[in-house]
């Protein structure tokens, strides 16, 4: 059987490989490299902003894009996407049912309101960025700024009003004047920012002073129903008293003119009567008295007329039971 020579290191050598295909792979490898660092890809909701050698170079708006590689950076800005920042709260999980952390963060929340009480405020801030190029480079940590920037304003809006205010009547009027207040200072400040919409989400007292406010609370909602309530009977009753004053006003008024027309036809009368009767005397006292008597007799129902010297006449009536009471 024929052995084999040993192995010798020495005598060992690498396949060759050509020089073209080495400058081949080189070649390939470098244009793989350059196309997919200059070639990518802007979302509907985004907007690019491409910076060469770190300077703003321009924006591209969604769609596939280039740059050049090595010297040019790319930025996606959401600018077409609603966002919101929360204070006072933090939501864990959203869907159906909405988690939150059990932190308080009453650094946020807690405040002071222009009758020197404490309210704990929680509320959202929608906004979306209006100018990319702002956003990113007018201001340093532009998310962080705006966020100071709405604890500062809601304090300052809501140190001017009381507590009453800002837990119950006032809380759509802070969020907008919140809101009006934001924008100004986003301009301002040129963040590139655009302020939607201040929702307050719940605004109550700190936990300590809850129990006593909410006994002050309903004292007060104890005391507006009592006021209700005598407006109610106020409203009920007075109207009903100036009606009938009214009527017996305008009843009296009536009755006056009614008196006077009377009296103003009697004194007529009596006139046109009194000149008559100086024209004749003995005749309208004769009429006068017949007109007198035809009333009274009217009244007086059956009547019997005598001379008083006529005797002797009593059987020639037919006098009844009644007749002879009367």
């Amino acid at each position: 059987m024929q052995q084999r020579p040993p192995f010798d290191l020495n005598d060992f050598r690498p396949p060759r490989v050509p020089k073209n295909l080495v400058l081949l792979g080189v070649a390939g490898a470098v244009l793989l490299f350059i196309v997919f660092s200059s070639v990518f890809t802007v979302d509907t909701e985004e907007a690019g902003v491409i910076l060469r050698f770190g300077k703003f170079s321009r924006t591209v708006d969604p769609g596939l894009r280039f740059k050049l590689p090595l010297f040019e950076s790319v930025y996606k800005i959401p600018v077409r996407r609603q966002l919101k920042e929360e204070f006072g709260f933090r939501t864990v999980e959203g869907g159906v049912r909405t988690q939150y952390s059990r932190n308080t963060y009453l650094e946020e929340s807690l405040m002071l309101t222009g009758d020197l009480n404490a309210a704990q405020v929680e509320w959202i801030v929608q906004y979306r960025i209006r100018d990319a190029y702002q956003y990113l480079f007018r201001v340093r940590n532009a998310d962080k700024t705006f966020r100071d920037m709405n604890e500062a304003v809601m304090r300052e809006v809501v140190g001017d009003r009381t507590i009453n205010e800002v837990l119950t009547i006032g809380r759509q009027e802070i969020a907008t004047a919140v809101e009006v207040k934001l924008q100004e200072l986003s301009n301002q400040y040129e963040l590139g920012l655009q302020v939607e919409q201040v929702v307050l989400q719940d605004v109550n007292p700190p936990e300590e002073v809850k129990a006593s406010f909410n006994e002050v609370n309903e004292a007060e909602q104890e005391r507006e129903k009592l006021i209700n309530q005598a407006r109610s009977e106020y409203n009920r009753v007075i109207p009903k008293a100036r009606g009938d004053a009214d009527k017996m006003i305008e009843e009296a008024y009536g009755y006056a003119t009614e008196r006077v027309n009377r009296a103003g036809g009697e004194a007529a009368r009596f006139n046109s009567l009194f000149r008559e009767y100086q024209k004749a005397k003995e005749v309208t006292r004769q009429r006068i008295y017949l007109e007198t008597m035809n009333k009274v007799m009217q009244k007086v129902g059956r009547k019997l007329i005598t001379d008083d010297k006529a005797s002797g006449i009593l059987p020639l009536f037919d006098l009844k039971e009644e007749v002879l009471k009367k």
